[in-house]
């Protein structure tokens, strides 16, 4: 049986391939969930909303929902949507008033 000699760059180098690979794991799970369908408390954490909130979105239309049997579901991708759609840059200084445009 042939034995294979490991060296201590062989072993540096697999540590930074396998910190590399969890760094994107976890990355990964941080910007999407496990499950495209999230219940309220789930939602109302993502966001930090209180329960009125969420109840007022719900009403207004501004976050579609399903209800099914007494549970509300939301999809994962309505709600990415909501957040782009209600973007804002107003709190950004524009172009034309920025006094560090030019630097």
């Amino acid at each position: 049986m042939a034995g294979t000699i490991i060296t201590l760059e062989d072993l540096q180098n697999f540590k930074q391939e396998l910190l590399t690979d969890l760094e994107k794991i976890l990355s990964q799970r941080q910007t999407t969930p496990a499950r495209k369908w999230l219940k309220s408390h789930e939602v109302r954490r993502l966001l930090t909303l209180s329960p009125g909130t969420l109840q007022t979105l719900r009403i207004n239309g501004t976050l579609p929902f399903t209800k099914i049997g007494g549970v509300i579901f939301y999809d994962y991708d309505d709600i990415q949507k909501m957040i782009e759609s209600n973007k804002s840059n107003r709190d950004f200084p524009s172009r034309k008033n920025n006094p560090w445009r030019n630097v």
